[in-house]
């Protein structure tokens, strides 16, 4: 469909836009910047609250705001460049917003890398006109442990409420009484809570709502900003991770339009700290006699964990956590899998690459008629962002349904899949669905799996690399290796090395398995680390190491062992991604993968399936009766747990249940139930949730007490007290 161009002139400039677009875009489509303050194209239609953007339009008598305004044929526009009224408009604005403004610029963290301080001196006035006191408010405002709020800096563009009205949709920040004292201020002054709220510090064009983690740690002059990519999830949003003097400091948003349009969540934004956790590993921890577990030297270490491998009597176990950099993975597996005759891996979850027929960018999401939402873990539990792009679809219009069969998918041209659920074969299933509804080829149409872990399917992709043969069942286990610290803190694998005669385990954090591991190997964070993961999309994108690790990186000591056993891994990181590229991805150079990773192809590579984690199929409700479903919480694991700031975010004790299975056992929300199986029982405050779907209860894994598949649900007989 053609787009109708119309004629704009611009400070005697002329160009041609496409009509509606707006006069702020068309005027940098000209070379003519027009300052703004509220205006931010990604919260929805402008307001033209701050009154920056004021220019003079040929045939109105008075100024208009730019943000407002669409390109239309013939319109002439003049900006404070070439027009004095829009000038005086400006210099007027800038004055006003100064009146109660704090001038302190030298202790606002804020300051170096504010707009209102580039346009204050670019457009204000030099001096004030203003004698009187200004208003001043309590400071700073604790809105929430991760955010700080300092009312006398706000020049209300109202950001940060639009954010959350019309993104995040959460509706917590609102703006409070009238005129002069309007403040930004959260209902009933509770704390901001959810899994976005730390954007609006990047949204505030002043130093008003400042992350708390960030007060007073670095100047701008002071820091570098790091171009990674984030690994606390599947989706891999990019980000900038500010250093300064050998730390991290501050995770920012590094917009990619396709993955995460500029936003972030509160895990990905403030658990940067557990990287300075007290009880980080920085030296390897060997089991002695009657002493258990003793820091050695990494010699020491890697001559103990080639005696265990050699010395193993029965199979050797991986137990991989999805973590792992493709790289770490694939030396990881060529060393065990090719050094070592008997041996065999638990992938940390089933991986598809039938998927790859139906491969979209998350955007595409935002453009669908119809999007389908499959399982029963909450998308934003999973994959956060995805839950920004399916409710950006819902404000376009999209129909948003939890039923393939649903009549709408018939009719809609561009549909979309979702499957979010507890873990299984997810991605086969939803390949399978997708293909039963002919969306392959179809323009907009595809499907997306949301993995458990963050690099699941570039851990599959390397594990498959390094040796095609399959593992077999396990038998005896005379060694178990677990790498990261999410494979470590399952209770599948602490039962796993209850049977095996030897532990060696790759962790961060020693308190992880300090009751069980045989050896400790340090590890390190995403952060840490120079490599690739592979996102939920099967888009491979690039990390970068932004700041040294305390331990040696595991390609290190991974090629000194490697040589042991006669087999050949490089200590560096390019050279690994090279064979897993020959193999995989057709060749790419480590490279050419870039900071702002394309969703790219690989039809040559062979379609890759791990083994589910979790062999035994989910339990059917029958009618009346209800599946429990124990999901594993965005704000949980060893990171979180480390981040004193984020504790209020950790999920409640409470079990959901849907509206009909309320109404029927007369349980309403607050009430005591009891959940109960096979002798094993848990008493929970219930939460009614209505999105829910009749026959299934939820309940964050922390709090389910190892109880899953189907369960008895009844009103508690008396009130249990902590």
């Amino acid at each position: 469909m053609s787009t109708e161009l119309v004629r704009v002139t611009i400070d005697e400039r002329d160009v041609h836009v496409p009509k509606g677009t707006g006069i702020v875009e068309t005027a940098l489509a000209a070379g003519v910047e027009i300052p703004v303050f509220c205006y931010e194209p990604r919260l929805g239609a402008p307001i033209g609250a701050c009154r920056m953007c004021l220019v003079e339009v040929e045939g109105m008598p008075k100024l208009q705001t730019g943000c407002t305004l669409t390109a239309q044929d013939g319109m002439v526009v003049k900006t404070a460049r070439t027009s004095t009224r829009a000038a005086q408009g400006q210099n007027g604005t800038l004055e006003f917003i100064l009146v109660n403004h704090p001038l302190d610029c030298p202790v606002c963290d804020k300051g170096g890398e504010c707009p209102l301080q580039d346009l204050t001196f670019r457009y204000g006035p030099g001096n004030t006109r203003m004698s009187f006191d200004k208003l001043t408010f309590e400071k700073p405002v604790p809105i929430s442990p991760t955010i700080s709020l300092d009312r006398e800096r706000c020049i209300l563009c109202y950001r940060c409420t639009r954010f959350s009205e019309s993104v995040s949709e959460d509706g917590q920040l609102v703006a409070a009484n009238r005129g002069a004292l309007s403040v930004i201020t959260t209902f009933e002054d509770v704390p901001y809570t959810g899994a976005f709220t730390g954007n609006v510090t990047e949204l505030c064009p002043v130093g008003a709502l400042l992350p708390t983690q960030y007060r007073f740690e670095g100047r701008p002059w002071e820091i570098v900003d790091v171009p990674t990519v984030c690994g606390l999830c599947p989706v891999g949003c990019n980000v900038h991770a500010t250093v300064r003097e050998g730390k991290v400091k501050r995770i920012l948003s590094r917009n990619h339009p396709e993955i995460d349009e500029g936003w972030i969540c509160d895990k990905g934004r403030f658990a940067f700290t557990h990287l300075r956790a007290e009880d980080r590993l920085t030296q390897p921890l060997q089991r002695v006699r009657r002493h258990g577990l003793e820091p050695v030297s990494w010699e020491q270490a890697v001559d103990e964990a080639e005696r265990l491998l050699r010395g193993a009597r029965g199979r050797i176990v991986t137990a991989l956590s999805g973590s792992e950099t493709v790289e770490h993975a694939y030396a990881l597996g060529k060393l065990l899998r090719v050094g070592l005759d008997s041996h065999q891996a638990m992938l940390p979850e089933e991986i598809s690459g039938g998927l790859d027929a139906y491969r979209l960018p998350l955007s595409a999401i935002r453009d669908a008629d119809v999007v389908v939402v499959l399982g029963d873990v909450p998308i934003v539990e999973r994959a956060p962002v995805v839950d920004l792009w399916i409710k950006a679809a819902r404000r376009n219009g999209a129909r948003v349904v939890d039923d393939a069969n649903d009549p709408a998918v018939a009719e809609a041209e561009r549909v979309v899949l979702v499957w979010s659920g507890p873990g299984g074969r997810g991605g086969s299933t939803v390949a399978k669905l997708a293909e039963k509804l002919g969306l392959a080829g179809r323009e907009g149409c595809g499907a997306f799996y949301l993995p458990e872990t963050p690099n699941g399917r570039g851990v599959a992709d390397a594990w498959a690399a390094c040796c095609d043969e399959e593992g077999e069942a396990v038998e005896s286990i005379g060694l178990l290796v677990v790498s990261g610290d999410e494979a470590a803190a399952d209770e599948n694998v602490r039962a796993l090395a209850e049977q095996a005669e030897a532990t060696i385990v790759l962790s961060m954090f020693g308190g992880l398995s300090a009751g069980w591991a045989d050896l400790v190997l340090p590890g390190t964070g995403y952060l840490e680390r120079d490599g690739t993961f592979v996102n939920l999309e099967g888009r491979l994108q690039r990390l970068r190491r932004t700041v040294d690790p305390p331990c040696p990186d595991e390609l290190e000591w991974i090629a000194q062992l490697a040589a042991r056993f006669e087999v050949d891994v490089a200590p560096y990181t390019a050279a690994v991604f090279a064979e897993v590229s020959e193999r995989v991805y057709g060749g790419l150079a480590f490279g050419e993968v870039g900071e702002r990773a394309p969703l790219r192809g690989y039809p040559e590579a062979p379609e890759r399936i791990g083994r589910e984690a979790l062999p035994e199929p989910p339990q059917k409700a029958r009618r009346g009766e209800i599946r429990l479903v124990a999901y594993r919480p965005l704000f949980s694991g060893a990171a979180v747990e480390r981040v004193t700031e984020l504790q209020f975010q950790r999920p409640q004790p409470e079990l959901e249940l849907s509206a009909d299975d309320a109404r029927r056992r007369k349980i309403a929300t607050g009430d005591l139930v009891t959940v109960g199986s096979n002798g094993s029982a848990i008493t929970l405050p219930a939460r009614v949730n209505r999105r829910l779907r009749a026959g299934i209860a939820r309940v964050a894994l922390e709090h389910a007490n190892g109880l899953h598949g189907v369960v008895e649900v009844a009103k508690a007989e008396a009130e249990v007290t902590a």
